[in-house]
């Protein structure tokens, strides 16, 4: 008997919907979506118009953070049954154009892809102390694993030496940003309140902590530390784990690698409810990422500092919907609002 797999009707739009969950520097979401004809697939672009020109001139944050979005992409494929199958920068002449992602043979999800998957929605960005409970002991592995799987390295920095040297590169970079007038304005600019009910950026008076709560400083989103400084914390049990995420090289595809592996290290951490912060100041200074480079990230291209821990609640972030970044036309050719098309087209097992 043969048996015949169909992609799901508006399937396009169940892939974007979990795209749109990743994480990215300001919240920013610096993603467009192309839904190929008869829901063949889906192209994944880079919107130049959220990169940040100060904080991230090269674009790499901004290709890090599209990674992740198409490592949810292939997660949402898998969830579906279908082996996804990846182009990455299918046209040299575009640069912004960083994958193609097309259905492939019917497989079915296994039990450790579908608890992934579930890790989706509840995995959200901290800021701020941790719990003191420790992580599970076994998670160490299990997220440098993760991050081998899709080509990158996760350095765990546990020696007192190398949280001290990672914690001083955080400060200074930090304090570099508040001094700078530009970068402020820039971070002004994807920072709001409330009262504003946007659908990016950082909401300032949500979850608001004091960003030198932790020994790794983190973005004064909301001008705290400027009004009410701290003297450096010690380093505690609430300042959670630390890694390192590096890649061997520097270019685009090894960013979109970096993406990919960071956001499958963050669904395995969220499937245990341990969640992550993000200290990426110092790898926004070429100086200071290269002594990270040289010194705590094994001679590889550092591409992201976190640390992971236990928290008790979590705020997540607003996103903007699939409809906002979903659309059926070239990305160069698009003259109708982004809509997600309703044909599927059939596939054997």
């Amino acid at each position: 008997m043969s048996v015949v797999c169909t992609v799901p009707r508006y399937a396009s739009g169940h892939l974007v919907r979990a795209a749109v969950t990743a994480p990215s520097v300001y919240n920013t979401q610096p993603w467009l979506f192309v839904a190929e004809d008869h829901d063949r697939g889906v192209e994944l672009h880079a919107d130049p118009s959220r990169r940040l020109p100060l904080t991230d001139p090269d674009g790499r944050e901004m290709v890090i953070s599209c990674g992740a979005a198409l490592f949810n992409v292939r997660l949402a494929m898998r969830h579906l049954g279908f082996k996804p199958v990846v182009e990455y920068l299918p046209h040299r002449a575009d640069p912004d154009f960083l994958a193609r992602v097309t259905w492939g043979a019917y497989e079915l999800t296994t039990p450790d892809e579908g608890r992934v998957y579930r890790a989706l929605r509840r995995r959200h960005t901290i800021r701020g102390p941790f719990l003191p409970d420790p992580m599970p002991r076994t998670l160490t592995h299990t997220l440098r694993e993760a991050a081998r799987r899709e080509g990158a390295t996760l350095h765990w920095i546990d020696r007192s030496a190398g949280r001290r040297e990672l914690a001083e590169l955080v400060r200074e970079a930090e304090q570099t940003h508040r001094r700078d007038p530009g970068y402020l304005a820039e971070q002004a600019g994807w920072t709001w309140r409330l009262a504003e009910h946007r659908v990016d950026g950082i909401p300032v008076d949500a979850d608001v902590q004091h960003p030198d709560s932790t020994s790794l400083p983190g973005r004064d989103y909301a001008g705290i530390a400027r009004m009410f400084p701290v003297p450096p914390h010690r380093w505690s049990p609430r300042s959670g784990r630390v890694a390192v995420l590096s890649t061997d090289r520097d270019d685009r595809r090894a960013w979109l690698r970096a993406g990919q592996a960071l956001q499958r290290v963050l669904l395995e951490a969220a499937a245990q409810d341990v969640m992550a912060a993000f200290h990426t100041q110092p790898l926004e200074i070429p100086p200071l990422r290269t002594r990270i480079l040289q010194t705590l990230s094994g001679g590889e291209h550092p591409q992201t500092i976190l640390r992971l821990g236990r928290v008790p609640s979590v705020q997540p972030l607003p996103r903007r919907s699939p409809t906002e970044v979903l659309g059926s036309e070239p990305i160069g050719a698009r003259v109708r609002p982004p809509g997600i098309p309703a044909l599927s087209q059939p596939r054997h097992c």
